[in-house]
């Protein structure tokens, strides 16, 4: 499955392959518990992340990921997204470090 992720106007492809969406199903519940405890999302402590939040949460990751030039965290981190929600087609990210502004785009 592909994830598209837009940075401003730049855009790049996630090719994540189906053994990924299996395979790491442990992991991503791992993610999803510690999720559970909160996250501070930029200003915000979120006591109860809901599913966009997470994706949001995700994605930021996705983006350190993309900026260090760490293929294999941007792929699992996609992978998280498209497990959760299965019918993603985009992640449109910005730089000004606010996550919640991240915008998820479904089919």
């Amino acid at each position: 499955m592909i994830l598209k992720i837009f940075v401003d106007e730049h855009e790049q492809e996630i090719n994540v392959p189906d053994e990924i969406l299996t395979d790491a199903k442990d992991y991503f519940d791992m993610i999803d518990k510690d999720m559970d405890q909160g996250y501070q999302m930029s200003r915000s402590w979120v006591a109860k992340p809901d599913q966009l939040q997470r994706c949001q949460i995700v994605s930021d990751r996705i983006l350190t990921a993309l900026e260090n030039d760490n293929k294999e965290t941007g792929t699992l981190m996609a992978g998280y997204i498209l497990s959760r929600v299965p019918n993603a087609y985009a992640m449109h990210l910005n730089l000004e470090g606010d996550m919640t502004l991240y915008d998820l785009e479904t089919r």
